[in-house]
């Protein structure tokens, strides 16, 4: 049996706004949106991962808070996990600097004005019912 690898993807919330980003490769993901993120490297716990992969593709300086509950399936052997993240006090503001081309700050009634990867509305659905009172 292969082991399954995780992809942490990154709730970064500003206020009840979401970080969206914009794929610019592979070229069968471009120009669809997708919650930042990366793999989980051997011996990175997911939060270690998540930072690391908001600091590469974003240049930006976060701390990973709870998981969203569930997990959701990518081409095997990779599943994603979700995480609530928020931006440290003094950090620069989100670039597309790899992997992404464009980044918008969605409000909860604009999260379905882009066309997000399939595994991403499922995590965003999670979120939004973890968000709930």
């Amino acid at each position: 049996m292969t082991e399954r690898i995780v992809v942490v993807a990154a709730a970064l919330c500003d206020g009840d706004r979401l970080l969206a980003a914009r794929r610019s490769a592979p070229p069968e993901l471009a120009g669809r949106w997708e919650l930042p993120g990366g793999k989980v490297e051997p011996g990175e716990s997911p939060q270690q991962a998540l930072v690391r992969e908001l600091r590469e593709e974003l240049g930006v300086e976060a701390e990973a808070l709870e998981r969203v509950p569930g997990e959701w399936p990518l081409r095997p052997p990779y599943v994603l996990q979700a995480w609530r993240a928020r931006l440290l006090p003094g950090s620069a503001d989100p670039e597309p600097l790899q992997d992404h081309d464009a980044l918008r700050w969605l409000t909860p009634q604009e999260f379905g004005d882009v066309n997000w990867l399939d595994q991403d509305v499922e995590a965003i659905g999670a979120l939004k019912a973890l968000q709930r009172p």
